[in-house]
Order: C-alpha cells, then sequence, then structure tokens
C-alpha cells in the first residue's frame, strides 16, 4: 500500500488536493470505521482496474487456474457465481471512484407517472449545510485516498469550500458567481492580477505565467471538485505508450493505433464441416394439398370441435371459436374482400394483392379470421401491430415494410378502429412514413354471407406467396419476409413430424399469433392438425403471470406449451400463489428462444421449482428459429428416463475468437450452453462465416448457421438486393470454389453442430458486437449485468446492449431501466460492479453505462426493448438518462501514439523542425510604408485635411482643431432609443478638458507624470476626462465602473487596478462617487483607502495655468489595463508616439477625415476600442457617433437602425455586439425591414478582436442581414494584441462597387481550410473546403501602414517559411513600450518588446504578440501590384492546451462541443492535471443535461482524438466573457475547482 502511495505522490507531485466533502458527517467518518472481520466490505466503490492490473490478472488466470470440479459448471446458475467471484478480486482494490454530482433537484427518482421535467425555480435556495473543516496532513490525505470511500452524489453542488489548509498562501478571493444577467459592459470575474507577460516557451498543462500561484493555492484546496478529479486519476494509471520516432506523418491511416495480434489468439484448427442432413420428411396420406384445404376438411367434418379459446384480461375464458365458425367466417370474409368492396362493376382486390392485418393481441379470434379468409381469397396477409400513437417505436419503418409491400388496404376489428389516434375530424391519423390506407372492419355484421354457388378456389400449394411476416432489422429497418404456399405447407409438416403433433390435441400459446412461433405453431400447424389452441394474451401474463401454467392445469389435456424464457421467469417468480398446480399432462414445453444462449438457467430453474408439480425434464424443448429460416431445429420431445441431453461448457475467450474451446478450468468466464436439439426434417444445414463470403467452417468454429430447405422464407418482399445476399446463399470451400449449386437461406444465428449432430446456439447476428476485432453477444453482457444484484436496482427485462460507432471501432453502450426505489449511491454502485464484472469476464471495456427512469425506453408491442429506437434516442441525445458512467478511458485503445518533441536546434539549416527546404520564402508581410503614403498625401492633399507632423501630441490636435474648426461635431452619443443625449464639438471638448486639468491641479493637487484613474460609463465624460488628464500632465488609466447590481464580483477589480497602478486621484461622476462610498461597497472592498475622488459633473469653470506638453515623445500617454482570456490583469504602457503614429495609421488604413462618419458601438476601455472611441477622432477630425453596447439589452436593433438611419459606411463592433443581433435578431428582419431599416449604405463593418477571426458568426451575421441590403462583403476583422494595440484592420475603400479594383486598402479576407490534424502538429496544411478535419480559417484584417509582422519559431526564434505556424511577432511605431509594473521588473519582460531574432535579421527589434498565426501569399494583387500576403491567426498562445504532446485551441474543441446536441448554448474547455474538462451551457430543459455527456465525450473523441475527463453541464450565462466577448477560461477553471458553479450535473469520465 506504501509503495503504491508513493507511485501516486511521484505522479501527481504538484496537483496533490484535500478530500471532497460529504454530504453528512456519518458519511465523512465511515471509512475509518473498522469493520468487524467478515463483514462483506463491497459497498465502498471499487474502482475499475487500470489496463496494467487487469492484464496481470489475465495472466494469473491463465497460469493459475482455480480447479474447481467440473461437475460444477454443468449448472446453470453458475455465471452469477462467476459474476460474484470476478468482483470479489475487485474488493481489494479500495480506490475511491468519482462519483457524479447531481443538483439535488435536478432528477428526483419518482414513479413514472407523476414525472414531470424537474422545474428550475428555487434552485439557487437550496440550502448549504454548515460543514466543519479540518486541517490534514498529506499524509492522511493520502491514506485515504488509497483507501477509497463513498462519496455521496445527491450532496448539494452549493456546499460552501471551507478553509484552505494552515500554512499555505490564502487564495484571491473567488466571488460567487451571481446568475442574474449580466450587461454586456460588465466583467463577469474578478480578475487575478499578473504584470508579466507569459514565458517563452509553450504553456504546459495547465497555461501557467511565471509568478503565478501554483493551482493548489489558487483554489481553495478541500475542493470537493479537486478530490473528484483526483480520484478519477487515480482510476486512470495506465502504461506508457513508447514514443513516436517521426515527427508527424500526414497519412490519415496513421491516425488509429492498429493493435499488434496476439500470437496466443486461439485459431480454428478443426477439418471443414460437412453439411448436416435432417431426417427425411415423411410421406403421410392424408396430409392436405394445401393448408386451407385443411381448414375446409375440419369445417365440414369435425364443425362443432373447438379450434381457438381466447382469454380475457383476468385469464378466464372469453370465447370459443370452434372449426366450423372458423370456416364459415373465414369464406364469409374471402367473399367480401373480393366482391363486396368496391362499387359492383369495380374489383378493390385481387388474388395477389398485399393487405395489412392489425389486430389487438387480446383478439385472436378475428386474426384467425382475418389471416384464412385472405388465404381462402388468395390474398397475402401482412399482420402488423396495432399502431397507437404517432410516437410508437419503430411507427415509421412499418410505414417502409407496407410501402414496399404496396400494400393500400388494412384489415381490423370495429373495437381496434375506435381506439386507433384520430385526427380532430375523426379520420385515421396519417402516421409518418406510412402509405394511405383504406381500413375495412371484419367483424361479422359486416361481412356479407356468400351466394350458395360461390366456393372459394383452393389450388393446391405452389411457389406463390402465402403471407408476409414482418421481421426488424439490427438498424431498425422493418423488412418483409415472404413465405409460399408450398413453403408454409412443408413447415407445418416438418412441425408435425418433428413434434410428433396428434389430431385434437390442446395447445397453451403465449407467444404472439401474429409472427414466428406463435403464428407457426399456435395458428398455421395447429389447424393441419385440428388442435385446440389455448392462447394467452400478453396482457394477462402482465396481471396474471402464472396464467398459463394455470391453463395447462385446468385443461388437464393439455400435452403442448409454447413460451419464452421471460414467461418461465414470470411463472417462477409467482408459483408461491398457487401450490396445487400441476403440469404433468405436458409432453412438450417449447421453448422458443432456447436459442438464446442464457436460456438454459431459466430452463433449469423453471424445471427446478415445478419438477414437484409434475413437469418432467424431457418435455423441455428448446428451439431455434429465424424468420427467414423459419425452424432452424427443434429438440424432439425425449422418452422418459432417457439420458438428457449433455451441455456445452465453453470459454468466452474462445467465443470471442469465433473458436470452439472447451472451459476446462476458469469457471469464471465460461459459458454454459444447451442444445436446441436436431435440424429439422427435409432440411439441409451448414455454418458459414458471418463476414465477408459464405465460406465454410472448420468444426471448432463459430460461424453462421445457414439452411436449405422448402419449408423456409424465399424472399424480403419488394426488396430483390437484399434477397439475393440473404435468401441466394452459396458456400464456398476454402478455396473459394462453391461446394454445390443449391441456394441457402441465411438464419441469422451463431452456432456450431455438437456431438451426434446436436446444433448449438450462441447468439444472433445482431446482437453480435464486433469490438477490437472480437465479438461479443449482447445477450452474454446482459446476462453478466443481471447477475450483479439486479434486484434492487434496475428491472430484470428492460436492458439494451448496443454499440456504437466512435474513433474507428465499436463501442459497447448498455442502457437499463433504473427503479424508481434505488438510491444514487445504489445505482452508482451497481453500475461499478457491472463494468468491473464484464471487464473481468468479457475482457471488453464498457463505454458507456445509462441508467434511465422506469418506463421510458422505446418498447417493442410485446414489450421487450426496442434496440435500434433505444440507439439513435442514445445518439439523438433524447434518451434522458437519470445516471451515467461513461468510461472511454478503460475502452478506447487505439488513439494515436502521444507525439514527444524532437530536440530542436537552431541554426539557418533548420528554420523549421522537419528541415525546411532551404530557400522557402520567410514567412512575413508588412503594411504600406508610413512616411511615404505621407509625402504623398502632402503633395496631392487629398485624404489629409490638415497637415499633421509625425511627432505631433494629440493635445495639441485638439487645441489646433477647436481654433480652426471649434463648431465641428466630433462626438455624437446615443441612448436606447436612439435620441441623441450628447454632443462634443471641438471646442466644447477642449473647454471641458481644460475645466477638468484645472480641477486635477487645484483639488487633486496632482503632480505632472501621477496616474489618474477614469471611472465613467461609456460617453463623452470619459473622453474629456481622458484629455484633462492629458491637459494636466498626468497619465489616464481608464477602468470600467463596477455594476451597482453586482458590486461583490466587480468592485474588487476596480480596487486592484487602482491599487496596482499607484493611483493619484479618481476622475468619476456623482453616481459613481456614491456607489463608490456605500455600505455595499464597504461589504467588497476597504472604502477608507480610496485615493482622492473628484466628481467631475459640475465643475466650476477655470482655465489651468498652462496646457502640459510632453518633454519628449517617449513618455506615457496612458496605461492600458485589460483582462487576457487566460484570466491575467495586465497594463501596457502606451507612449504618445505610439499614440500619434497609431492614430495616423488608422487615418491612412481608413481613409478618415472631418467630412467622414463612423458608428462605433464597442467597450471603451481598453485596447482598439478605447482608441478608436476617445483618440482617432481627434486626431483624424472624423465625427464618431457613439453606441454603448449596455444600450442594445434594452433595444436590440438599436445599432442596425442607426447605421440606417445616419446612411453611415464604416461600422466598428464587438464579435459580442455580433453576436447578439445574430441571436436576438434573427426572427425580426421582416420587422426591421418594414420600419425601414436599409444597410445597404454599410461598406465596411469591422469587428474588433484579439482573438482568431469567427467565421461562423460572420457568415450567419451577413447572412441573416443581407435581406436588409448589408453587402457580402461587408463584415471584415481588425487584429490587436497586449503588445500591439492594432496589428491589423480591414476597411473596403471608398467609392468601390464589386468590379473596380482595390484601391489602397487592398483585397477582400480570404478564407483558407487547414488541416486540424497538422495545426496539432504545429503545422499548416492546406487542405480543399469539405475535407475531413478541415477548418476553415480567415484572414485577420489588412496589416497597418507602418506595421511588419514576421512568423518565428517561439522555441528558436528563428524566422519561419511561408505557410508555417509560429508565434506572431510585430515591428512597428506604436508597439506599446513595455508591461506596466509596481515592482520595477521591466528588465524581466523586455524581451516581450524588444526581443531578436535569432538568425536572420538580429538587428530589428519585435514585440512577441503571444498569438500563433501563418502567412500565406496569395494571388491576389494590393495597391502596389505586388502579391497579397495575407495574416491568419489560429489562436492565443496561454491558451492552448497541450495534451499527449499535441497543441490544441480550446475554440477548435468548443466548435465541435457546441455542434454536437441542440441543447447547448455555448461552452468552454480548459485542463486540470492533465485531464481535458468540458463545461456546457444547457439552453434545454434539465432533463436534457445527462443527454450531453455521451455526446460531447463522443463529437470530441472522433473530432480531435482527445478523451474527456470531466464533463459539467452548467446554466446559461455561467461561462464568463469579458467585454469583447472573449470567454475567460481560466475563471472558469477556478471556479470549478472550488466548487462555485453550481453545475447542473458533473460527469467524471473513467
Amino acid at each position: 500500500m506504501e509503495i503504491e502511495i508513493n507511485e501516486l505522490l511521484n505522479l501527481l507531485t504538484f496537483y496533490i488536493t484535500q478530500k471532497g466533502y460529504e454530504k453528512k458527517r456519518t458519511k465523512l467518518l465511515a471509512p475509518y470505521i473498522i469493520q468487524a472481520p467478515g463483514k462483506d466490505s463491497s459497498s465502498s466503490h471499487a474502482a475499475p482496474p487500470s489496463s496494467s492490473s487487469r492484464y496481470r490478472e489475465r495472466r494469473s488466470r491463465r497460469t493459475h487456474r482455480s480447479g474447481g470440479t467440473r461437475d460444477d459448471r454443468y449448472r446453470s446458475d453458475i455465471h452469477t457465481e462467476a459474476v460474484q467471484a470476478a468482483l470479489a478480486k475487485h474488493k481489494q482494490e479500495k480506490m475511491a471512484l468519482p462519483m457524479p454530482t447531481k443538483r439535488r433537484s435536478t432528477y428526483v427518482q419518482s414513479p413514472i407517472n407523476t414525472r414531470t421535467p424537474p422545474g428550475r425555480a428555487g434552485r439557487r435556495q437550496t440550502t448549504i449545510p454548515k460543514l466543519e473543516s479540518h486541517p490534514e496532513s498529506p499524509e492522511t490525505w493520502a491514506n485515504r485516498s488509497a483507501q477509497g470511500s463513498s462519496t455521496s452524489s445527491s450532496a448539494s453542488s452549493t456546499l460552501s469550500h471551507g478553509e484552505a489548509k494552515p500554512g499555505q498562501g490564502q487564495p484571491q478571493p473567488q466571488p460567487q458567481y451571481k446568475p442574474q444577467y449580466q450587461p454586456l459592459y460588465q466583467p463577469h470575474h474578478q480578475p487575478q492580477y499578473q504584470p508579466q507577460h507569459p514565458p517563452q516557451n509553450p504553456p504546459q498543462h495547465p497555461p501557467q505565467h511565471p509568478n503565478q500561484h501554483p493551482p493548489q493555492q489558487r483554489v481553495p484546496v478541500n475542493s470537493r471538485v479537486s478530490t473528484k478529479i483526483q480520484q478519477l486519476l487515480n482510476t486512470l494509471k495506465r502504461p506508457k505508450r513508447p514514443p513516436l520516432s517521426e515527427f508527424f506523418t500526414d497519412d490519415s491511416e496513421e491516425i488509429v493505433e492498429v493493435p499488434e495480434p496476439d500470437p496466443n489468439t486461439p485459431k480454428p484448427e478443426g477439418r471443414q464441416i460437412i453439411p448436416v442432413k435432417g431426417e427425411p420428411l415423411g410421406v403421410v396420406s392424408n396430409w392436405p394439398p394445401a393448408l386451407q384445404a385443411a381448414l375446409a376438411r375440419w369445417g365440414a367434418t369435425q364443425g362443432k370441435s373447438p379450434a381457438l379459446t381466447a382469454l380475457d384480461i383476468t385469464g378466464k375464458p372469453l370465447y370459443t371459436l370452434t372449426y366450423g365458425k372458423l370456416w364459415s367466417r373465414s369464406v364469409k370474409l374471402a367473399y367480401t374482400l373480393l366482391n363486396k368492396l368496391g362499387t359492383k362493376n369495380e374489383q378493390i382486390l385481387k388474388p395477389g394483392d398485399r393487405v395489412a392485418l392489425v389486430y389487438p393481441n387480446s383478439d385472436p379470434g378475428m386474426f384467425w379470421v382475418a389471416f384464412y379468409g385472405c388465404l381462402l381469397a388468395e390474398v397475402i396477409p401482412v399482420p402488423i401491430e396495432v399502431p397507437l400513437s404517432r410516437k410508437d417505436a419503430g411507427i415509421s419503418q412499418v410505414g417502409f415494410l407496407l410501402g414496399s409491400c404496396g400494400v393500400g388496404l388494412a384489415l381490423t376489428s370495429e373495437i381496434c378502429l375506435k381506439g386507433l389516434p384520430k385526427t380532430p375530424t375523426g379520420e385515421i391519423m396519417q402516421y409518418k412514413g406510412w402509405p394511405r390506407l383504406k381500413w375495412v372492419i371484419t367483424d361479422s355484421k359486416y361481412l356479407t354471407k356468400p351466394s350458395k354457388d360461390w366456393q372459394p378456389h383452393i389450388p393446391t400449394a405452389n411457389t406463390d406467396p402465402a403471407y408476409i411476416e414482418y421481421k426488424a432489422s439490427k438498424e431498425g429497418t422493418v423488412v418483409g419476409v415472404a413465405v409460399s404456399k408450398v413453403a408454409m405447407l412443408t413447415h407445418c409438416q416438418a412441425l408435425t413430424q418433428a413434434c410428433n403433433y396428434c389430431e385434437g390435441e390442446t395447445l397453451v400459446n403465449v407467444l404472439d399469433f401474429k409472427k414466428e412461433m406463435g403464428l407457426w405453431h399456435g395458428v398455421l400447424t395447429a389447424v393441419m392438425n385440428r388442435i385446440h389452441t389455448i392462447s394467452v394474451p400478453y396482457a394477462v401474463m402482465k396481471a396474471c403471470p402464472l396464467s398459463w401454467v394455470q391453463r395447462v392445469h385446468i385443461h388437464k389435456g393439455a400435452r403442448v406449451a409454447l413460451v419464452k424464457c421471460r414467461d418461465l421467469h414470470w411463472a417462477m417468480m409467482a408459483h408461491r400463489d398457487q401450490r396445487d398446480t400441476s403440469l404433468a399432462s405436458l409432453r412438450m414445453l417449447i421453448v422458443a428462444d432456447g436459442a438464446n444462449p442464457w436460456s438454459v438457467s431459466s430452463c433449469d430453474a423453471f424445471l427446478n421449482v415445478f419438477q414437484s408439480h409434475g413437469l418432467k425434464p424431457e418435455v423441455i424443448c428448446p428451439c431455434a428459429t429465424s424468420p427467414e429460416a423459419m425452424t432452424v431445429a427443434i429438440r424432439r420431445p425425449g422418452v422418459p428416463g432417457a439420458p438428457l441431453p449433455a451441455r456445452a461448457i465453453l470459454s468466452m475467450g474462445g467465443l470471442s475468437h469465433g473458436v470452439i474451446r472447451v472451459n476446462t478450468e476458469d469457471k469464471n468466464s465460461a459459458l454454459t450452453v444447451q442444445d436446441v436439439g436436431h435440424v429439422m426434417p427435409g432440411a439441409l444445414m451448414c455454418i458459414v462465416r458471418p463476414d465477408g463470403p459464405p465460406q465454410l467452417c472448420k468444426t471448432d468454429e463459430i460461424g453462421e448457421i445457414i439452411i436449405n430447405s422448402r419449408a423456409g422464407g424465399t424472399m424480403y418482399y419488394g426488396l430483390p438486393g437484399l434477397t439475393k445476399n440473404t435468401f441466394e446463399v452459396i458456400p464456398v470451400n476454402a478455396n473459394g470454389v462453391p461446394i454445390g449449386e443449391i441456394p441457402f437461406v441465411r438464419s441469422g444465428l451463431l452456432g456450431f453442430v455438437g456431438p451426434g449432430s446436436l446444433i448449438f446456439v450462441v447468439g444472433k447476428i445482431e446482437g453480435l458486437l464486433m469490438v477490437s476485432g472480437r465479438r461479443h453477444n449482447a445477450d452474454d453482457l446482459v446476462a453478466t449485468a443481471l447477475a450483479v444484484e439486479p434486484v434492487k436496482t434496475v428491472y430484470r427485462g428492460r436492458i439494451a446492449v448496443f454499440s456504437v460507432t466512435v474513433f474507428y471501432d465499436e463501442r459497447v453502450v448498455i442502457v437499463a431501466e433504473q427503479r424508481p426505489d434505488a438510491s444514487e449511491e445504489d445505482s452508482f454502485q451497481w453500475m461499478s460492479r457491472v463494468l468491473q464484472a464484464i471487464d473481468s469476464i468479457h475482457q471488453v471495456g464498457l463505454y458507456c453505462l445509462a441508467l434511465v427512469p422506469a418506463n421510458t425506453l422505446p418498447k417493442t408491442p410485446l414489450g421487450g426493448i426496442h434496440i435500434s429506437d433505444t440507439k439513435q434516442f442514445f445518439l439523438d441525445g433524447s434518451l434522458h438518462p437519470c445516471n451515467i458512467l461513461m468510461c472511454p478511458h478503460t475502452c478506447v485503445t487505439n488513439l494515436p501514439k502521444p507525439r514527444q518533441k524532437q530536440p530542436v536546434g537552431v541554426g539557418p539549416a533548420s528554420v523549421m523542425v522537419g528541415n525546411l527546404v532551404a530557400g522557402k520564402r520567410i514567412a512575413q508581410a508588412a503594411g504600406r510604408d508610413l512616411g511615404m503614403i505621407e509625402d504623398q498625401d502632402l503633395v496631392r492633399k487629398v485624404l489629409l485635411s490638415i497637415t499633421l507632423r509625425a511627432g505631433l501630441y494629440l493635445t495639441e490636435a485638439l487645441q489646433w482643431r477647436a481654433q480652426t474648426d471649434p463648431d465641428h461635431v466630433l462626438y455624437v452619443l446615443l441612448n436606447a432609443k436612439g435620441v441623441t443625449v450628447g454632443t462634443a464639438t471641438c471646442v466644447q471638448l477642449h473647454k471641458r478638458a481644460e475645466k477638468i486639468a484645472a480641477a486635477l491641479m487645484e483639488k487633486g493637487s496632482i503632480n505632472t507624470g501621477e496616474n489618474v484613474v477614469l471611472l465613467y460609463p461609456p460617453g463623452i465624460d470619459l473622453i474629456a476626462a481622458f484629455y484633462g488628464c492629458l491637459y494636466a500632465g498626468c497619465v489616464p488609466v481608464n477602468v470600467r465602473p463596477p455594476h451597482p447590481q453586482n458590486l461583490a464580483a466587480t468592485l474588487p477589480t476596480v480596487r486592484m487596478i487602482i491599487d496596482v497602478s499607484r493611483t493619484a486621484c479618481i476622475l468619476t461622476t456623482q453616481n459613481l462617487m456614491r456607489t463608490l462610498r456605500s455600505k455595499e461597497a464597504a461589504a467588497s472592498v476597504n472604502i477608507k483607502t480610496w485615493p482622492t475622488i473628484i466628481d467631475t459633473d459640475d465643475l466650476p469653470r477655470r482655465r489651468p495655468p498652462q496646457i502640459y506638453k510632453p518633454p519628449t515623445a517617449e513618455m506615457i500617454a496612458y496605461l492600458d489595463f485589460s483582462v487576457s482570456t487566460t484570466g491575467m490583469l495586465t497594463g501596457v504602457k502606451i507612449s504618445h508616439a505610439a499614440v500619434s503614429a497609431l492614430c495616423r495609421s488608422i487615418k491612412l488604413q481608413c481613409e478618415l477625415y472631418s467630412s467622414r462618419q463612423i458608428a462605433i458601438c464597442l467597450d471603451p476601455y481598453c485596447g482598439l476600442g478605447f482608441v478608436l472611441w476617445c483618440l482617432a477622432s481627434v486626431y483624424s477630425g472624423h465625427q464618431s457617433i457613439l453606441i454603448p453596447p449596455f444600450e442594445l439589452e434594452s433595444c436590440l436593433s438599436l445599432w442596425l437602425s442607426t447605421l440606417s438611419q445616419y446612411r453611415i459606411r464604416d461600422t466598428f463592433c464587438s464579435y459580442s455586439v455580433m453576436e447578439l443581433c445574430t441571436k436576438g435578431l434573427g426572427t425580426q428582419t421582416e420587422l426591421l425591414k418594414a420600419r425601414g431599416v436599409n444597410l445597404s449604405c454599410v461598406r465596411s463593418c469591422v469587428v474588433i478582436a484579439e482573438e482568431r477571426p469567427r467565421l461562423a458568426l460572420s457568415h450567419s451575421f451577413s447572412k441573416l442581414f443581407k435581406d436588409l441590403g448589408l453587402s457580402s462583403r461587408a463584415v471584415s476583422t481588425a487584429f490587436g494584441s497586449r503588445v500591439n494595440l492594432a496589428v491589423c484592420l480591414q476597411v473596403l475603400p471608398l467609392g468601390l462597387s464589386e468590379k473596380h479594383s482595390w484601391g489602397t486598402t487592398g483585397p477582400d479576407p480570404c478564407t483558407v481550410y487547414v488541416d486540424m490534424k497538422s495545426l496539432r502538429h504545429d503545422r499548416v496544411r492546406l487542405v480543399e473546403r469539405g475535407a475531413p478535419q478541415s477548418l476553415p480559417l480567415m484572414e485577420s484584417g489588412k496589416i497597418l501602414p507602418g506595421v511588419r509582422v514576421i512568423i518565428v519559431n517561439p522555441e528558436t526564434r528563428g524566422p519561419l517559411g511561408d505557410s508555417h505556424l509560429g508565434e506572431i511577432w510585430v515591428n512597428s511605431p506604436h508597439n506599446a513600450s513595455g508591461y506596466y509594473t509596481i515592482y520595477g521588473e521591466e528588465s524581466l519582460q523586455a524581451d516581450h518588446f524588444n526581443t531578436k531574432l535569432s538568425f536572420g535579421d538580429p538587428q530589428t527589434l519585435w514585440a512577441r504578440t503571444g498569438y500563433l498565426g501563418f502567412v500565406k501569399r496569395t494571388e491576389l494583387l494590393d495597391a502596389s501590384g505586388d502579391r497579397h500576403d495575407a495574416l491568419f491567426v489560429v489562436g492565443s498562445l496561454d491558451e492552448t492546451l497541450e495534451l499527449r504532446g499535441l497543441r490544441y485551441h480550446p475554440t477548435d474543441i468548443e466548435t465541435s462541443v457546441s455542434r454536437a446536441h441542440r441543447s447547448i448554448a455555448e461552452s468552454a474547455v480548459f485542463t486540470w492535471t492533465n485531464l481535458l474538462v468540458v463545461v456546457s451551457e444547457l439552453c434545454g430543459s434539465e432533463q436534457d443535461a445527462l443527454d450531453l455527456v455521451p455526446l460531447i465525450t463522443n463529437v470530441v473523441l472522433e473530432e480531435h482524438h482527445l478523451i474527456v475527463g470531466v464533463v459539467v453541464i452548467v446554466d446559461p450565462g455561467v461561462i464568463p466573457i469579458n467585454s469583447r466577448g472573449e470567454k475567460q477560461r481560466m475563471h472558469l477553471r477556478d471556479s470549478f475547482l472550488a466548487d462555485q458553479l453550481d453545475p447542473i450535473y458533473v460527469a467524471y469520465n473513467m
């Protein structure tokens, strides 16, 4: 144990967290209570073993097999013992499994009739139990982890997270996330301050900044979530894979790791099988020439002999139909069908037409009359189930059957017709996929008695179809198997011979009389032999499971009973109620599903109970059947006293490889199989391989049984292609040579021929799961699951097992109905044990185990589970489970090998890892030269309305404009109604700035160069305060004001920036000043230590003594603070020179001058948004119409209406604004059009962002508002970063139509498609649109004048070639000067702003943007006639996730996740201790929450080859987003680990 703990600590150093909480103190203490010796300790959750431990177990099983007596293994209940033995092995492994976390209100198990989708009301008011928190040493924690614990799944996820361990650094206070909607311009979370830039090397898991607190210090260490992740890691210790030798292979074949074939795999060794022949079919003189002739004979000669007795719902006889009545009614129906359905001259039905028979299971008499009436009329009956609603399982597939059979008429009874669903007008509802049907009632009173001279035509049986039996395939498709008249008759003869039927016997039938055994024995063979059938409906069996046994007892002469294992089981469970029943009269108890290998246990258990009631062992006759081959084999009734047939004890390991190996030692993995008797009389049988050509198997090989017989189906009606593959199979030998010319029919049964030509069946093709090249039988897995104490947790007969294809292989899924009284602990315990049992016994890992509420799985008409519909619900995300366990780590063994990074050498020969060819163009691009352009413009004086020298300060520009053009309106501010609430002319802005500068000098006693915080809502006050600071010589620091309704979350950020920037004074409004000094603010921060606060609302008219002019342009103009997407708060210094250069660059790129008007709907607090809002207008003289983004919450159409009203040509917005319009106005375009909104004036709509362009959102926006006149070319993007606020910006030039040249700003932004696999390897491979794994990327705008970019390997710092992925470095006069820090550590991060290439051009100074991207030379030409170099931004280096040695961009995974289900509103991913965590916002019903878990796991595995470790489902709005609409993933991570998300559900994938 100590060694294991040390291993664990070595593995997980740096990530150890304290154990999670328990719901109650007793549960917390439970693991420490010493159990008395001998007590069962299996209640604590045992983990599934790691693959290495499984390997050791298997080896030990092979080498040291437990002996055990051989006779034991003949007992059929041996499997239950085997399962318990397998589970006992796991008891020693006391690892704690992380139990899923649920909201208490989400799933309250209740009876199905009271189940409603859980309400969301009052969810937040969950009471928070107070837990005592005890400090604990790491040793104690490790011991507890190793011992294991039982975590309560229903513990409320709102538990407070307790205190940190003594001696550890206290984490930063994490504000509790408030559920109410946050306005766009407010931050959702408090950022973590970090002045430094990310490290030079790419971040490891998760991305860490230097000097950042380690994760266990940032998050409360005794967080429940951290513990569960720790438990999860304990279950995932796997052997390391060997390193990948080559750097990268583009071949798709290399995606999947192909396991090496195991040399110990058993292979068939026997000789080729010889076809097995059944006994000859005897010729009996009194056998009729056709089945109808037998009915005519008995109707005439034995009219009073009983044919059928039907029971009512209580199990008592309802009526008895005699052979005379059956004959006369059938004749009447035949006459009516042929002569009385249409008008006098029109015959609706002709012989050979197909007719649907729609009769309930409770009315066999009507069905018998209809079936034989159709045979006499020579029309072909197609029996189907009664449709109960439009949502019946497989209802549309039944329509496919009716369509393929060309059915236009349906026969039914009056009662059944009344019960069918109807439209409001009273017509029968048209079911999805069904052809139009004419309904005919066949009750006697509606039938016409034929004239005396009319007699039905009864020809000798021929090859024409007699009836069509429906069959549902594995995929759910319903097809019709046509049975010819001669096959029907021959089959009855063969059954009569095999079962030794005698005239006048009594038969009790519990099966469905419309198909298969119930039809063949209980309707057809019964009439041929004048047998009296007692039909026991399914409804009676549900009410009284012993009813069929009572019928056998009451009818003393009942010689044959026709049942399924289910009926044996039900009767056995209910037998205590009836002491005096006798089954002594039975000579045959036919078990219809005896081909199921697990039927042997039901047969044995039933015999065990009822042998004392007269049941003889030799009467139990299992049989094997299929709709296509009909009866394949049946055990003949035995002779009293004769020895019972032997059983096969097979190795499950051998079966999974398709070979027969007798299991001699290890009874845990043995399968005991009973025979199903001999081949039918007159039939020939072979065993062929189930896949590929029908090659004959060897004698010790499992294969598909194929039959040649006159008594079998002839075709799938109307489907010739399918028919050939099933009904016309010619077996071939090992050399591929056909063994003869006679065609065989595939039965769909898997089996082998045993000693004495006995047939053994081990499964069905449709239940076959092929996982990693091995075969597993669904029935075997069900049996193992049921052997794990099923009675308390799930219903016995309601388990579905199927496989889904995920990541190039089949994955096993088990879905079961959970009992309403099962607790979550019970359910989780059961699921964990099922995983272990199946892993131990079948050596296959389960992918998913789901429990759904009682009575919610789709059912077949007779109560079984509809597997294909269940699978479809699972894949569609509409299964609505109440418990789910995903185990992808166990069963996904074909993931590509993790990449091992190769050592990187620096030098001109290896510009990039992977031997780049020398002479390849260096990946760099540049905007136009600023100086050259200005000279040209000065000459032409076209673009510049004022002659600005390069070093002009903004303060000088404002003064100059106030003198030369005082009344020119620079700014217009709009409110939510679109009304102008403020304007500022040049002179007004100048005077307001003077007033503020005077106030700063007088009230604030501010010295030159001191920092002043501006705390304003978006508006003109903010602009005036900014220029006031510049006039006074101060350095403005623009800060987003706190949200008055959410001070606890937003005020600490304000406080942090004020403290970090050492602010001397705060400029703000009266309202905000009151907020800062309010009691509510005092609850979040210390309000007594605010710097001087100056309210600028009503300042006196004063002018400063002089307006400050900086002595050098390199002095700081302002500080730009921003929260990065990784949650770090960084401040950068922007010099006066950079401000002038940036404004000049934007002016030239956007062609801005005094007569221009632009609209801005951006947050004005940082980055390019602040520059456009406050600086650009003063420099260029254009008019800016300001639309605060938060106003869009009151009026969504404000921005678009403004563009239309003012005829705006250029507008700037953020992605959050665009998303708001797309989602909120998507359905209102017609309404906007009616109001006169016209966007044809807009030539450029530029999205300001510091991220990869969101192509899908841009396209949606363009497409949506195309109807309002928006040009498809209008939307483009800008790109900036912390080191350079504006690298790219694309605005279409003035006055250009689609046909014109591109002028000064260059071509349209181009889109390329790159291969996602290569991106993960830091490579760019361009592919065609629509290629698999392709990712569309849009150019990030045109590079600004004066800007140069180069793509650099972040590790070697060497330049890269064209179309290679690397870090974007930028050289520009408007680069920021450096990070602002109070600690004087600028030198540490200086290289982020002033760094040099390691070779190539070592003189130029570059700034590192921290973003990955590439440059591609396009075919388009720019203004100078050169080919255009496009810059593509791929993502932030800080945010990338390094998993399995590859680099992933969160946005790619999130895009895949958002597509997985309609109820996923937004998602975010991050890593924690090398596990991928996916957080998804649920926008649908909470019922859908657990549906998302497998879908998210599937899509990430399929598209990104990653296994999701934790799936968290939360409410909408929980994922924090900054003002630019970018996700704050690190904040989300901290909140999750601190247990502050209040998730709906947390699934830990094992």
